[in-house]
């Protein structure tokens, strides 16, 4: 998406992919977005699932770090049973990226400390 030019950029509704959108927390470990399906008039789209988020923030030295996976359910039970699972699988994705980003950053550093500089030139 271009940002440079506010022209360019489609503000339009999806009027065909319209959700209510509730949250469900235990005020400990973290919400469940239930994104419940309608129409444009505000009635039930009974032909759409209802999805389900997890979220939750982890605490690190450098503050919360936000953590969400989509939940594999169809009723809220279904996602609460769901989101233990979910969210480990997320941390371990997140952290494997990290470590990505970080042998990236390293990789980049090493280069650019072992080019030799002359001088005069």
């Amino acid at each position: 998406m271009n940002t440079s030019n506010p022209d360019q950029i489609d503000f339009t509704f999806n009027k065909q992919n319209l959700c209510i959108e509730e949250s469900v927390t235990d005020l400990k470990v973290g919400s469940i977005r239930c994104l419940r399906p309608i129409k444009a008039d505000g009635s039930k789209d009974p032909d759409r699932q209802t999805l389900f988020m997890g979220h939750t923030q982890l605490h690190s030295p450098q503050g919360l770090v936000p953590l969400q996976a989509p939940l594999k359910a169809t009723t809220l039970e279904e996602a609460m049973n769901e989101f233990p699972g979910a969210m480990k699988i997320a941390l371990q994705e997140m952290m494997e990226r990290a470590k990505q980003m970080q042998a990236q950053q390293q990789a980049a550093q090493k280069e650019n400390e072992s080019r030799i500089i002359t001088p005069g030139r």
